[in-house]
């Protein structure tokens, strides 16, 4: 058996402390913390601080990080939410679910996490 160098270790013990586990099983709700805006052709979360928008701390999000934000709801899965955007984006189901747990802990921060 091939034990991983120290480096992924350290990563993989930092990910897990920092991600919360977030997995396709993971369900996603948005925080109170953070609202959501569609401002023109741009897509913005904006950070409350007292219930006072934090406008230094504006987060933007790509078409598709709306999409999937758009879908958060408190009910559906990663993974659910992983399957809507195989549907609705020419992407295979490998590349969507990395790609939707990279953004998922990347906006973390605004989110609030169970499992089932």
């Amino acid at each position: 058996m091939q034990l991983p160098d120290y480096n992924q270790t350290f990563l993989c013990k930092f990910e897990l402390i920092i991600c919360f586990m977030i997995s396709l099983s993971s369900i996603p709700s948005h925080s109170p913390a953070v609202v959501f805006r569609r401002i023109n052709d741009e897509f913005l979360l904006i950070p409350l601080t007292d219930n006072i928008a934090d406008m230094d701390s504006l987060y933007r999000l790509t078409e598709t990080g709306a999409f999937i934000w758009e879908l958060i709801d408190g009910e559906l899965s990663v993974g659910d939410i992983t399957s809507k955007v195989v549907e609705e984006f020419d992407v295979g189901r490998d590349i969507a679910e990395k790609d939707a747990l990279d953004f998922f802990r990347e906006v973390q921060e605004f989110l609030q996490f169970r499992e089932p």
